[in-house]
């Protein structure tokens, strides 16, 4: 029991030095540097970094004052204060820099408290969503989180089987995996993996005729979301005959726009599943 106990004191005290030289070697940690869209503030050093492709992260919004969860390319940012700057900066020096590089570029900000600060900017159809976090370390310590906001790749694809079985129980199969850019109505390369499957399923099945429907969110104009969701759905079918060969006579285009969501557009979450296309049996 006395060896068991000294093993753990053991290891405790290991964990306890590396923290320890970890927080205070005044280095920026391997492999971390500062997100581009600001510069470093004075007088501190990365200690911890972090980068997810695709994750989410709550944010306040300077704008509504309520809670949002935005999902995109994430970071986290742990910033330490140098030993020679200790006790010089303070939490809302920091804040207030921050602030107002956010405000200079076009951004809004919302001091939720002395403690948590949220910052976003909207600029070229991207969203950038910031949080600075001090706790109570009074300018010697604060972590920010930033998310790139985007849709997530998806790199699962329905396969042409289970898009058979899908339009033989319910006479349709939603479409996640085409994808455009913003507000544009070009099928991006990064679709060819999901087109390649449409393509099988209708080389599997040669009788079967589709109505390719392409469907938006209710975010913007209606007359407009009508005419995008129309020419995204006649870009499938032009993809599919131009690039796998189809029987152009085996599709037809429709667009409906907003006008059968599968989800309210109340959140973000809800307006990404009611931006798809439709295969639908004729």
């Amino acid at each position: 029991m006395k060896m068991k106990f000294n093993y753990i004191f053991l290891f405790t005290l290991v964990g306890f030095l590396l923290t320890v030289n970890f927080a205070y070697s005044q280095e920026d940690a391997k492999g971390c540097k500062d997100h581009p869209l600001f510069t470093r503030m004075p007088g501190y050093y990365l200690g911890r970094c972090e980068e997810k492709e695709f994750d989410a992260h709550k944010f306040y919004d300077p704008e509504t004052k309520e809670e949002v969860t935005v999902e995109g390319r994430r970071y986290k940012y742990n910033y330490y204060v140098k030993k020679e700057f200790k006790g010089k900066k303070s939490d809302i020096q920091v804040t207030r820099n921050y602030v107002n590089a956010i405000k200079k570029i076009g951004g809004s900000a919302y001091e939720k408290s002395r403690a948590d600060t949220y910052l976003k900017l909207v600029k070229e159809g991207k969203e950038t969503w910031i949080s600075i976090h001090q706790d109570n370390w009074r300018g010697n310590l604060f972590n920010m989180y930033i998310v790139e906001k985007e849709a997530m790749v998806q790199e699962v694809v329905a396969d042409a089987k289970s898009m058979a079985r899908d339009i033989s129980a319910t006479g349709k199969v939603a479409i996640y995996g085409i994808y455009f850019d913003f507000d544009k109505a070009d099928v991006k390369p990064e679709s060819d993996p999901t087109l390649i499957e449409i393509s099988k399923l209708l080389s599997q099945n040669p009788n079967l005729k589709l109505y390719v429907v392409g469907h938006t969110d209710n975010v913007g104009k209606f007359d407009y979301n009508m005419k995008l969701s129309q020419a995204r759905a006649n870009a499938v079918i032009q993809a599919l005959v131009s690039r796998y060969g189809v029987d152009r006579n085996r599709l037809k285009s429709y667009g409906v726009g907003p006008l059968a969501p599968v989800q309210p557009n109340k959140t973000e979450d809800g307006r990404a599943k009611n931006r798809r296309v439709e295969l639908v049996e004729q």
